[in-house]
């Protein structure tokens, strides 16, 4: 089986491939230059490329039998929001496009439970129906890509499967979470603000074996949310502060003290970089709740994400090898 994936070199799509290679499958890698290298020490066979040139997939995608669309836009308070529909909508429309127009058997996208916004503390399944207005650009450009590109390709007949992974974790992440863990870790998160914004969470190596076990038992058309336990973020730090014997953050900031300070974070965030965590979006988003339930991924795909517990300790204990490499 060949399997061609787009965002080999990401969080997810490097454990993606890693899976991908062990079952097997001969993998073609999308990589942009100077990029790729673990992956190709997998066996993975890499192809220069992006996703905004459709004709740079071309090559490396003919003749697949599998493609999946892992490559997107993450960021949380860019400065160039603008790159959100450049990848996340025109890429996408690349990437599914060319691999219905090519033939190939079977498509899978990974989508997000963003595009459901702040579910208000609900935990809905894949039926569950948003049209904003968004708290971030990623969130709304997602859910455009979803609307407007996958569906309606689905309709014509295209054989995709759509993956929403929620909040993931694990070794090497670079998000608000992995922030927030490495912050914790080192002491550095003295007050928690926005504790009662809630996430899912799932280890980055659940999510990826949910994309393979959806491309190999998804139903084309299907959607199949891969979202671990729902905590709040002061449950989260709970039980981070219990698995590494590292105290809790004592000061608390709710969010409504918080929001009103985003436009002052936006001005600042034009002027100077700033973490992501401190960005107006991140401000915005506190006390939202990006909740959903993976039931069908669990009764049909046969998808079992790892218990909390034991995901964090693993997770920490990356966090503090990392912290004696650098010495702090």
């Amino acid at each position: 089986m060949k399997a061609f994936v787009t965002g080999g070199t990401g969080f997810i799509g490097g454990h993606v491939v890693r899976k991908l290679r062990a079952r097997g499958y001969e993998v073609t890698a999308l990589a942009r230059s100077g990029t790729g290298a673990a992956l190709a020490a997998l066996g993975a066979r890499m192809v220069r490329g992006d996703i905004g040139d459709v004709e740079s997939l071309r090559a490396g995608m003919q003749g697949s039998d599998l493609v999946l669309h892992l490559a997107g836009w993450y960021k949380i308070g860019s400065p160039h929001p603008e790159d959100g529909m450049k990848i996340n909508v025109a890429g996408t429309r690349n990437v599914l496009g060319l691999a219905h127009t090519l033939g190939v058997p079977k498509i899978v996208y990974t989508s997000t439970v963003a595009i459901f916004g702040d579910t208000h503390g609900r935990r809905p399944d894949e039926h569950y129906q948003f049209a904003g207005p968004f708290l971030t650009e990623y969130d709304r450009t997602k859910w455009l890509a979803d609307r407007q590109v996958a569906e309606p390709l689905i309709a014509q007949g295209a054989p995709i499967v759509i993956v929403m992974p929620g909040g993931v974790y694990g070794p090497g992440d670079a998000s608000i979470v992995g922030e927030l863990m490495t912050r914790f870790y080192k002491g550095q998160l003295v007050a928690l603000p926005g504790p009662e914004t809630g996430l899912t969470y799932a280890h980055v190596e659940d999510i990826a074996e949910g994309h393979v076990l959806a491309a190999e038992q998804g139903r084309a058309g299907e959607r199949y949310i891969l979202a671990g336990p729902a905590l709040r973020l002061s449950k989260a730090v709970a039980l981070w502060a219990s698995v590494t014997g590292r105290r809790a953050p004592f000061l608390r900031i709710p969010a409504a003290l918080l929001r009103p300070s985003a436009p002052l974070a936006g001005l600042l965030g034009r002027m100077v970089p700033l973490p992501s965590m401190f960005s107006a979006e991140a401000i915005r988003s506190l006390g939202a709740t990006y909740y959903a339930r993976a039931d069908k991924a669990r009764a049909q795909l046969g998808w079992r994400p790892r218990p909390l517990r034991a995901g964090f300790t693993e997770t920490f204990a990356a966090i503090a090898q990392a912290a004696g490499r650098l010495g702090r």
